[in-house]
């Protein structure tokens, strides 16, 4: 996954999501709960993009190899 895609992707993710936040009037907990959710979307989507989660949810380390 190419870093430029990231990094746009996590400004229109940040944008909308502030957005919501400001004009949408709603309660702070939803407020709190509805970012936490798009933070944990998020992270998840990053790990799996970038391979350390498989798409079945199997967790694929690295291995460092010793001299």
């Amino acid at each position: 996954m190419p870093l430029l895609t990231v990094v746009l992707t996590l400004i229109v993710i940040g944008v909308i999501l502030w957005l919501i936040n400001t004009f949408i009037p709603m309660q702070g907990t939803i407020k709190s709960i509805l970012n936490a959710v798009v933070v944990i979307v998020v992270v998840l989507w990053l790990l799996q993009g970038y391979g350390i989660i498989g798409h079945s949810g199997e967790i694929h380390l690295p291995t460092v190899s010793r001299r």
